[in-house]
């Protein structure tokens, strides 16, 4: 049975990927208030929760050994161990969505979505860029939940990452006074996948 999505037509699967401290949550939260219709993938992680985020709407937040019961049970789509946490797109989350017709949204590392990359090809990819290194180290020192350490790591990954730009479809300049301005890229870009004469269907 062919799934429809908006407007009749396939329904998506959208990553959204990019640094850390590019502004991936923000926007989501903005395409959230701005009643974007999407299934939201929540991902799964063993790291510490930061004061401002809720469990099951930020994060799953997982101990390790409940995440290796999901592991072990082929749960997520995708997994990683990034700066020394455990983290993972819940599988069931996409099936569910895309059986119903709903376009789904996931939020990955650039690791997680080159995994994505060989397993669904058929996925849009969206790659966002801070509009410069300054601005993001600055992003990051503003956030206060990293070790100087951890922001030397993040910035350096940063640069490694900006390299595989290739990888994805399109690329947007994320920009957190004007994250409306970005939303609207982000509906161009859907609403141009939707128009597609031979669909990109898919099957998970």
């Amino acid at each position: 049975m062919k799934r429809r999505g908006s407007h009749g037509s396939q329904p998506l699967l959208v990553v959204l990927s990019g640094p850390s401290g590019v502004g991936k949550d923000a926007i989501l939260t903005r395409m959230r208030e701005l009643g974007r219709h999407f299934h939201y993938v929540v991902t799964a992680t063993t790291r510490p929760k930061r004061a401002c985020e809720k469990n099951g709407e930020d994060y799953h937040f997982l101990s390790r050994q409940k995440f290796q019961r999901v592991l072990d049970e082929d749960g997520f789509l995708e997994w990683a161990t990034v700066y020394g946490n455990y983290y993972g797109v819940p599988r069931d989350e996409i099936t569910s969505a895309l059986s119903r017709g709903v376009d789904v949204i996931v939020k990955v590392d650039v690791q997680g979505a080159a995994t994505i990359k060989k397993i669904l090809p058929q996925a849009v990819f969206i790659f966002l860029m801070p509009p410069s290194m300054e601005e993001l180290e600055k992003r990051l020192r503003n956030r206060l939940s990293e070790s100087s350490t951890d922001l030397a790591l993040r910035l350096k990954s940063a640069k490694e990452e900006a390299e595989s730009l290739l990888l994805f479809d399109y690329a947007i300049t994320s920009r957190q006074d004007k994250l409306d301005d970005v939303v609207f890229q982000i509906d161009a870009i859907i609403a141009a996948e939707k128009c597609r004469v031979k669909p990109n269907i898919v099957e998970l």
